[in-house]
């Protein structure tokens, strides 16, 4: 039975917030709530940027409608704590702004409920690297950063139309069909609200894009696949050795599904910082502005991203099977990636020579 409330839960999600987008664009267009291109900006339309709403109220009303509460109500008020936290920041960004300081310190706040309430923190690395439990004082700092990284890779991959979206679909997708195997059907529920609302709001987010999620969105669709993950990688190691689907180097896997956002922000954060520029500077370098630069449009280069990241997910899924060797995994990953976005950054500079 549990089984068909994760299923009608995605399709809770996705009707209410499919109807709540069309209302919200009107009234912020009618405010002049909506996003003005600049320079840099991968648009040349104005365009209403508070889709984040719908997305938070279909999938809040989804979870709560349809999760077990009697069964794993203990926590999972702490969780929507957290997720009125990172809503409130991100109306307020959206709205009229907020300092990255502020918002910062909203996040590490969201994350220490998680962490203290809702017991939601990475103990061990399961052998990856050779560490397995870690002490508590550092398991808090590792399962902070975790979140604050993840949340932050997702607004920050939030670049062109259609790409965020899609990517949290696959991502909370493939997290939410893993919890219902091993019968978590919390964290199920919770994966699969996220991807209906988003599949919902991409209805209107794809090219030509009627509405941007924004920060609102973003920042709490980041914080769900940060509890995700972090839930991924402690439940698998709570599994038996026999369990069909207990993953080898679960922290490895965990970042193949979540590796075009996390590389992207690691490799523009590097990049700025080598060129000594603050690693917050604004630029087009992320992944997505070097696929506009290399000639494609926005379908064209969120498609390709998409497939990109869905191949790395089947290929940390197939190497799990054959090596419990988290390090020699990211290794592996890290490496086809630079590999393919040298290719991209060639590509990119081939076609300015061929213009100039």
């Amino acid at each position: 039975m549990l089984d068909y409330d994760v299923i009608i839960s995605f399709i809770t999600a996705f009707t209410l917030t499919y109807f709540v987008i069309p209302p919200i664009i009107r009234v912020a267009l009618k405010k002049e709530l909506y996003d003005v291109p600049v320079k840099r900006s991968s648009h040349t339309v104005v365009t209403p940027r508070l889709g984040g709403i719908a997305i938070f109220a279909g999938t809040i009303f989804s979870i709560m409608l349809w999760t077990p509460f009697a069964r794993y109500g203990g926590d999972l008020q702490y969780v929507l704590c957290a997720f009125i936290l990172i809503f409130l920041v991100g109306v307020k960004d959206d709205i009229d702004g907020i300092s990255p300081s502020k918002k910062l310190i909203v996040e590490i706040l969201a994350a220490v409920i998680l962490i203290f309430k809702a017991d939601v923190r990475i103990s061990s690395l399961h052998g990856m690297m050779g560490i397995e439990a870690i002490n508590p004082v550092w398991s808090i700092v590792l399962t902070v950063f975790t979140i604050i990284v993840i949340i932050n890779a997702i607004n920050l991959i939030d670049g062109i139309n259609g790409l965020s979206g899609s990517l949290i679909i696959v991502i909370t997708g493939t997290l939410g069909i893993w919890f219902m195997l091993v019968q978590r059907y919390d964290l199920a529920i919770m994966a699969v609200s996220a991807a209906g609302a988003t599949t919902a709001f991409l209805k209107y987010n794809y090219s030509p894009a009627k509405i941007f999620m924004g920060d609102t969105g973003a920042l709490l669709l980041g914080l769900v696949c940060s509890i995700l993950t972090i839930d991924f990688i402690e439940f698998n190691g709570e599994l038996p050795n026999a369990h069909p689907f207990k993953m080898n180097a679960a922290p490895a896997v965990a970042i193949g599904i979540l590796i075009l956002p996390l590389f992207d922000t690691l490799r523009v954060f590097a990049t700025r910082i080598m060129r000594g520029r603050h690693p917050l500077y604004p630029d087009r370098t992320h992944i997505h502005h070097l696929m506009l630069d290399s000639g494609l449009d926005h379908m064209q280069a969120t498609g390709i991203l998409v497939g990109v990241n869905i191949f790395f997910i089947v290929l940390v899924f197939l190497l799990q099977h054959y090596t419990n060797n988290g390090g020699l995994i990211l290794l592996l990953l890290a490496g086809i990636s630079s590999i393919m976005v040298g290719g991209l950054y060639y590509q990119v500079q081939r076609r300015k020579r061929m213009r100039a």
